[in-house]
């Protein structure tokens, strides 16, 4: 599967190789086999695990809960060999870079476009889709250029969030 397809999907369906808010910590162990680092709050109130290209955040419920889930596609800009080991262990093919029109072409194409709302923050547009619970950060900046980061129009990262439940 191309990295293109595989956001195409998370961003409709708000799930990452079936993982969603809510997953254990033991569901996430079983789906990805890739190295990370876990980092624990001094009270154990959450933990954040990272893989690189994906980080999960964790609250502690009796078990550890997920509560949210990043992909991290400019990390890929700088490093080489982590489109390769994601690859690898997952069977998703990343490139160097993912437009925003990638993106966008790749929902036309396959799944169709959700209602996104969508935010200036400042060198940042936030799509945020509320079906699915996914934002997907776009950079937006016309001197930011391709190299070892990503440039005007690529995707930042995507990002899936609980929403707010009142009490």
């Amino acid at each position: 599967m191309t990295g293109v397809e595989f956001l195409a999907s998370f961003l409709t369906t708000g799930e990452l190789h079936g993982l969603r808010i809510g997953s254990t910590l033991e569901e996430v162990d079983r789906t990805l086999r890739h190295p990370f680092v876990d980092v624990v709050g001094e009270e154990r109130e959450w933990l954040r695990r990272d893989y690189g290209l994906v980080e999960f955040a964790f609250n502690p419920e009796p078990e550890w809960v997920m509560a949210t889930a990043s992909i991290q596609l400019h990390r890929l800009a700088s490093d080489d060999e982590l489109a390769q080991t994601w690859a690898r262990s997952t069977g998703v093919e990343f490139s160097r870079y993912t437009s925003w029109k990638e993106l966008h072409d790749e929902l036309s194409r396959t799944h169709g476009i959700p209602e996104l709302k969508i935010t200036d923050q400042g060198g940042i547009l936030q799509y945020r889709a509320a079906s699915s619970n996914v934002s997907v950060l776009v950079v937006d900046g016309e001197d930011e250029e391709r190299g070892y980061r990503v440039g005007n129009g690529d995707v930042w990262s995507l990002d899936l969030w609980a929403p707010f439940r009142a009490g």
